[in-house]
């Protein structure tokens, strides 16, 4: 599926790029390239920048041949490594990394208006774990206070192996508390992302993560500690301090926020997912899980749909085979319409974020539910 006018299609680092003529061929990698994910990426699609601004048309293909012959270049860069024994927490994830599936999850019955959280019940959260159970046995938290934080215990019952558990604020020390003590009461709390989009949101720095997630694995040595941000921003070098004391590496992977997506089939949006795992895999030297990727199922003017979002996992789960050391996480649960409001890293109106759900928030199953297999128990 091409744009109007469009001739052909070429990918750099797994980005599809629809052509038409030189000069918007230039344009074209100015804008839809994103932030590199090292610096030979850096160097390299600068020139490119440089030289397809001078080429024709009939030279492309022979200039895109050069990138992919320079592309095996990274694999010489040095990843970067946790400095510390891996916690038994990371055995736990890996197993359900490779023979099981995540979820990202907030329960249905949560809701954070004007500031103000509405509680969870242990019954909400059982409610929705036991639909989500015969397709996942993993799940992933944001938050660790207000009644999420018996999600591990709920989970345990039902027959979940692994939680990772969500601190929204690196800096509470009731939602810490709360952390610590779910690894305590089981060992199916495995993990816990300190911080979600916090740089992004600049809410607090790498070097900031990085101290509280030291502070983490000293208080519950059992978990594994990672951090969640846009992938872009975990190959900066401002990361590295973070990349030190992860024992996973998780990252959000959105095609439908990059400025093909829309005209671009569900292939591509899944080979983009897929690359951008390959190369932090490269950058990293722990188990990759991608913790968000998916499609909205609205609005539909935005391209959103329940057909897209079924296509798109139909697609990704053919492309994405999981593994021990590269995995994705469905996201999400269910439909969050008190979202719209939410306070974003994005400024302006966000209609979509109500509508990531696999089921919507009265625990309604969408289209793509059939097309994701029960697990054999």
């Amino acid at each position: 599926m091409k744009p109007p006018g469009a001739t052909s299609a070429v990918f750099v680092c797994g980005i599809p790029l629809f052509l038409s003529s030189p000069d918007l061929i230039g344009r074209s990698i100015v804008k839809q390239l994103p932030a590199s994910f090292e610096t030979w990426t850096t160097r390299l699609n600068r020139v490119v920048t440089v030289m397809v601004l001078y080429v024709r048309s009939a030279q492309l293909l022979l200039l895109m041949a050069m990138v992919v012959a320079l592309l095996p270049l990274a694999a010489h860069a040095a990843p970067i490594c946790a400095t510390h024994v891996p916690p038994a927490g990371v055995a736990r994830i890996q197993a359900v990394m490779a023979t099981g599936r995540f979820i990202a999850y907030v329960p249905s019955e949560l809701k954070v208006i004007d500031g103000k959280t509405t509680p969870v019940s242990e019954a909400s959260l059982e409610a929705d774990l036991k639909l989500l159970r015969p397709r996942f046995d993993g799940v992933i938290t944001y938050s660790a206070h207000s009644g999420v934080e018996r999600v591990p215990d709920v989970a345990a019952r039902l027959g979940f192996r692994a939680v990772i558990m969500g601190m929204y604020d690196i800096n509470n020390t009731a939602e810490r508390a709360n952390v610590i003590a779910a690894a305590k009461r089981t060992p199916v709390a495995a993990g816990v992302s300190v911080g979600n989009e916090t740089v992004y949101g600049k809410r607090h720095s790498f070097d900031d993560l990085a101290r509280a997630m030291q502070e983490m694995r000293t208080a519950a040595p059992t978990l594994a500690v990672a951090t969640t941000e846009p992938f872009h921003l975990l190959v900066e070098p401002a990361a590295i301090p973070a990349l030190r004391q992860s024992d996973m590496l998780m990252a959000n992977v959105h095609p439908v926020f990059e400025p093909w997506f829309r005209a671009a089939p569900d292939f591509n949006a899944a080979e983009f997912v897929v690359n951008v795992a390959g190369d932090l895999s490269k950058a990293y030297c722990g188990p990759v899980l991608v913790k968000e990727t998916g499609v909205p199922t609205a609005p539909v003017d935005k391209g959103f749909t329940p057909t897209r979002q079924a296509s798109f996992y139909t697609e990704l789960q053919k492309q994405f085979p999981p593994s021990r050391v590269k995995a994705f996480a469905f996201f999400s649960g269910f439909d969050a319409p008190w979202r719209v409001n939410d306070v974003h890293p994005v400024p302006g109106y966000h209609p979509e974020e109500a509508y990531w759900g696999l089921y919507d928030e009265k625990r309604n199953a969408k289209p793509v539910v059939k097309e994701i297999p029960a697990l054999k128990r």
